[in-house]
């Protein structure tokens, strides 16, 4: 959701996972420090990023070499395609689909099926190669391919003469995708979406890629000229491509296992961490924040990771150096163009702010009426000016002449006759010939436009109009106001309305754990909303399965396909995961309760008893070729990682030991990558460093709706302590913790008041009752944990 002025384009994907995460990262680095960075003036000129371009071919040596450029193998989320007409020329059997993505296919001249039984039969039967194209609805790439080689009547029938062509939702079916994009990197080194793979009719992948153009351009073939050279291949040299595919996929069985050896314990923290840390310096980037060049996306894993290290490393200059990091790339991506400026709050906490305001997004615009989390908001709308064509950012970009057409007014006591079309460009950096660089426009989609970056500080601005800040702050107010109301009545982008468990779970962690630090009721009121509404839709009790989905029907009723899809392990660790933070900000024990459930089906299912480590997907489906475990974290952690302290936070509520040792089994699974290159996994960094330096018990006795306990609890969430949990009794035996924990039965109130007590390595403190006192107690806990 929010890309910077690294990624100048606020709209290009819009998704509730990225936005948990990124919202708990302002969160976090919001919270009190014994460390900060100092104030930021002014801001330079922040160039906007190349959008490259995703092209590629991989082939076995038969067929004529095909090389396009790799740097675009990242997702690139954006318009979907435009309405049909009234009566479309052409209706496939995807307008049966529930997918916003399948349906957006359904009208191409494309024999298109879902990924299935029907179409695999199809392929056996005619004996036919599959193309199978992969990519999700907000896909700006996808959607280009789409625009200029699945309508076009000439392709169109190529494809559907010559092979069986499968569409499938990335977002429906990650495990499918899994295996594929792990065949095209292998083969390329690179990878991203759309991502087109020819496969066999037994699904055995033989040729794969990402984007084409559909028409040859100098010596780049195009998709046209790569579908005929695939059909002459597969009818001249059938036995070489399949035998390719079949070496190809044995390679990668054994290229991908990850397991951990016998008696193989996790690797030692400390070095990792430090590894860690080094290898994101080494590629941070001082001006402007985030790490490598453009195109820069968002990376909570990374700026998680770096809060946590300073926490143990707060008297180091290494430690400062970390926080120093991650609070520069958060202030730089809400300073830059994919932040809301129009929308945004304002106020002095700037971090709480923006993360408050990332939630008032996901509410306003990404949340169903019964509790769920829709998954994407496009980058491309039609122009306020209309036409047939949408256009990339047209919902949030400004001309020069529509802000002054606008702002008009003049602002008293402001040098000279400044207006508030002045104030507003000199502080947007709005330019009268647009600010987006035209090697930044392949399609000409931005020429004229702004992209609303904020250029300097509200000091810098206020003096140069010869203002005071207070009028400054009216002005801005003002402004924002009635350039949101002009662009409320533009064409809004298209909403994708799949609700995926994953990421719900991800952004009920969001809301939970935000809400928590804030003290903001109506944010924890939200996210019991879906932790209700994701048992309510996404859970069968009677089988003890999740649901990967579900959909917004026509008439704003949930439904659900049938069958269902079943969930995938991130389903279950991000809810779990969610479930967790839910019950710490709020005592309630159902959620507790609901997590150990989960957490158990969850290793009935995917865990791997031989090798330690959970896989992505269940063995059920044969369709599946690969059975990965995913040793990476991207945009969202790898739910391995998320499980692996899961299950560590898991072990402390319910004493359950062995949670304990798989969560150490899976790190040792992992033992290579962490030592070699932990900066792929800094979310299992930190669960390694949690292992490590033990988690922090703290346990609240009290009764859960007292102002009392609601204050100790205050002061817990007041403190950035990233390796802790907290409990809650009232003093009840028979509650779900004191069955599972006895010990706390023996912690009692002292003189009727909500007492606190902070354990570590079997050690408890002495009862606080003071707010102030267990807030005293956690920080010279912290500052001794960082060593001298």
């Amino acid at each position: 959701m929010l890309r910077q002025a690294w990624r100048w384009s606020a709209f290009r994907d819009t998704r509730a996972g990225t936005a948990r995460f990124v919202a708990a990262s302002f969160l976090a680095a919001d919270g009190p420090r014994r460390s900060s960075a100092g104030p930021t003036r002014g801001f330079g000129n922040i160039p906007h990023p190349l959008r490259g371009r995703s092209q590629l071919l991989l082939q076995p040596q038969s067929v004529s070499a095909i090389y396009l450029s790799p740097s675009v193998f990242l997702s690139m989320a954006s318009g979907s395609s435009h309405p049909p007409s009234t009566h479309p020329k052409h209706t496939n059997r995807l307008a049966n689909e529930r997918s916003p993505y399948l349906l957006q296919h359904a009208h191409n001249p494309v024999d298109w099926y879902p990924w299935g039984h029907e179409a695999f039969e199809k392929a056996k039967r005619e004996d036919k190669p599959i193309f199978l194209s992969v990519g999700y609805s907000t896909c700006h790439w996808c959607h280009v391919m789409e625009r200029e080689s699945f309508k076009d009547e000439e392709i169109g029938q190529i494809l559907s003469d010559n092979f069986v062509c499968i569409k499938l939702d990335r977002e429906e079916r990650p495990d499918v995708d899994k295996v594929y994009m792990t065949f095209v990197q292998a083969t390329s080194g690179g990878g991203g979406w759309p991502m087109s793979v020819w496969l066999t009719p037994d699904l055995r992948p033989f040729i794969g890629g990402t984007y084409f153009p559909p028409r040859d351009q100098g010596r780049r073939p195009g998709f046209k000229t790569v579908l005929i050279r695939i059909i002459e291949q597969w009818q001249n040299n059938r036995a070489t491509l399949e035998s390719s595919g079949e070496r190809i996929i044995d390679a990668l069985k054994k290229g991908t296992t990850i397991t951990a050896n016998p008696g193989e314990s996790p690797p030692l923290a400390p070095d990792v961490a430090n590894r860690c840390f080094q290898q994101l310096a080494h590629s941070y980037e001082e001006e402007y924040g985030g790490f490598k060049d453009a195109p820069k996306f968002p990376t909570p894993v990374n700026l998680m990771f770096l809060m946590s290290y300073w926490s143990v490393n707060c008297s180091t200059s290494e430690g400062v150096e970390a926080l120093q990091m991650a609070l520069h790339t958060l202030r730089m991506m809400a300073l830059g163009g994919i932040h809301d400026h129009i929308a945004q709050v304002s106020g002095e906490q700037f971090y709480a702010d923006v993360a408050k305001d990332i939630l008032l997004y996901v509410s306003r615009d990404l949340s169903d009426e019964s509790g769920g989390f829709y998954s994407a908001e496009d980058a491309d709308s039609v122009p306020a000016s209309g036409g047939p064509e949408k256009r990339e950012g047209a919902f949030c970009v400004w001309t020069a002449s529509e802000v002054r057409e606008h702002l008009p007014d003049v602002v008293e006591g402001a040098v000279g006759a400044t207006t508030l079309a002045d104030v507003f460009m000199h502080h947007f950096g709005v330019k009268e010939q647009g600010n987006v660089a035209a090697e930044q426009d392949p399609h000409g989609e931005l020429q004229g436009k702004n992209v609303l970056i904020i250029r300097y500080s509200a000091e810098l601005t206020a003096a140069h109009f010869g203002i005071t800040i207070e009028k400054f702050n009216e002005v801005m107010t003002t402004a924002r106001g009635r350039m949101a109301e002009v662009r409320q009545i533009r064409p809004r982008p298209h909403l994708d309305t799949k609700i995926l468990a994953s990421w719900n779970g991800l952004m009920l962690s969001a809301f939970a754990r935000v809400g928590a630090v804030l003290g903001n009721e109506v944010l924890l009121e939200r996210a019991v909303q879906a932790g209700n509404f994701l048992k309510a839709h996404l859970w069968d009790p009677d089988q003890q399965n999740m649901f990967r989905s579900c959909y917004r029907g026509d008439q704003m009723e949930v439904q659900q396909i049938s069958p269902p899809i079943c969930g995938f392990l991130d389903d279950y660790a991000f809810v779990v995961s969610g479930l967790l933070d839910l019950y710490e900000a709020t005592f309630q024990t159902e959620w507790l309760r609901w997590a150990e459930e989960l957490q158990a089906r969850q290793d009935a299912l995917f865990w791997d008893n031989q090798g330690g480590g959970y896989f992505c997907s269940e063995p059920s489906d044969a369709a599946v070729l690969l059975r990965l475990k995913e040793d990476q974290d991207g945009a969202e952690p790898s739910a391995n990682s998320v499980s692996a302290s899961n299950l560590l936070r898991l072990s402390h509520y319910t004493g359950r030991q062995e949670w304990l040792q798989k969560s150490q089994q899976l790190l040792a699974a992992f033992s290579n990558r962490l030592t070699s290159i932990p900066v792929a996994l800094p979310e299992m960094v930190r669960a390694l460093m949690a292992q490590h330096y033990t988690l922090k018990q703290i346990v609240i006795c009290g009764q859960r709706e007292a102002s009392d306990t609601a204050g100790l609890l205050a002061a817990v969430n007041s403190l950035f302590l990233p390796f802790k949990v907290v409990m809650h009794t009232d003093g009840n035996p028979e509650s779900f913790l004191c069955q599972r924990l006895p010990a706390l039965s023996s912690m009692t109130q002292l003189d009727g008041a909500a007492t606190a007590y902070v354990c570590q390595d079997l050690t408890c403190s002495l009862p606080v009752t003071e707010p102030q006192e267990l807030r005293q107690l956690l920080l010279v806990g912290a500052t001794a944990q960082a060593g001298p």
